[in-house]
């Protein structure tokens, strides 16, 4: 193997130069990415032109980044790549309830409610009752799952998006379960809403001719012992970006039943259950 570097031998030449004491994992990983991409480059026949703007684009994204604000996950997310590290490293036996993107969002610390409490504190918005089991494979109910929930509200915002404008606290709660395995709690039906879109990633998705919206859906985060961690959405089916989710975070499965009422206390009713897998 020649030391100086050519164009066909690139990747052999590059790998070559790793030291024989690092990481086995780090050189597996950083081998395969270095061959895929001298492949990419190799394959668009990549100008230096193209190189420089892609170069200045990675750059506007680390500078845009803060401790609010981080544009880098932003664009995995929107290349589909956070969904696929997600599906790797969450695979789950049929019939188990399956996992989604966390997002930037969460906040720990949320008050825990008694079942059935309203966790929609500024009067905005469509109220309903979201319901349901947590269960194992096998359909038994499991005490003591933390049910860790949180939504936008009506106007499409996080509370922490809006700090002095909404309560603290607003449309977050966690519920404990019961020997029966059920929860309950009173929101709104979500409403869909944009990611940032004003830094680098936001450009990205005009030139692709791609908007930046997420269709309308629930957090969850569901824990007990003995069990995986599980994080997920419910999703409005009749939403108008359920079929191009900015960030690919939707699966048929997570798709939830969303029920108008008549005469009911609140004005929507979502049931669903989420099923477990051990440890």
């Amino acid at each position: 193997m020649t030391p100086y570097f050519t164009e066909d031998a690139s990747v052999e030449t590059v790998n070559a130069r790793m030291g024989k004491n690092i990481s086995p994992r780090l050189a597996e990983v950083m081998a395969c990415l270095v061959k895929h991409l001298h492949a990419f480059a190799k394959e668009v026949h990549l100008t230096q032109e193209e190189w420089d703007y892609g170069i200045d684009f990675l750059t506007k994204t680390g500078q845009i980044c803060s401790g609010e604000r981080q544009e880098f996950i932003l664009l995995s997310d929107t290349l589909g790549f956070s969904m696929l590290v997600d599906a790797i490293n969450n695979r789950r036996p049929a019939g188990a309830t399956e996992n989604t993107v966390f997002g930037p969002f969460h906040v720990d610390g949320a008050p825990e409610l008694p079942m059935g409490s309203n966790i929609s504190l500024d009067g905005k918005g469509e109220s309903c009752l979201f319901e349901g089991a947590v269960i194992d494979l096998h359909g038994n109910p499991i005490r003591g799952a933390r049910v860790d929930v949180w939504s936008d509200n009506a106007d499409g915002f996080y509370d922490v998006q809006q700090p002095g404008i909404q309560p603290k606290w607003n449309n977050r709660g966690i519920f404990v379960t019961g020997a029966d395995g059920r929860y309950s709690f009173v929101g709104i039906k979500p409403v869909c809403y944009p990611i940032p879109d004003d830094g680098p990633v936001g450009k990205m998705l005009g030139h692709l001719g791609r908007h930046p919206y997420r269709p309308a859906h629930m957090h969850y985060l569901v824990t007990a012992p003995g069990y995986e961690k599980l994080v997920t959405h419910t999703f409005v089916g009749d939403d108008a970006y359920i079929d191009s989710d900015a960030v690919f975070g939707v699966k048929k499965t997570l798709v939830a039943p969303f029920e108008k009422l008549k005469d009911a206390a609140t004005a929507w009713h979502s049931p669903f259950d989420f099923v477990l897998t051990p440890v």
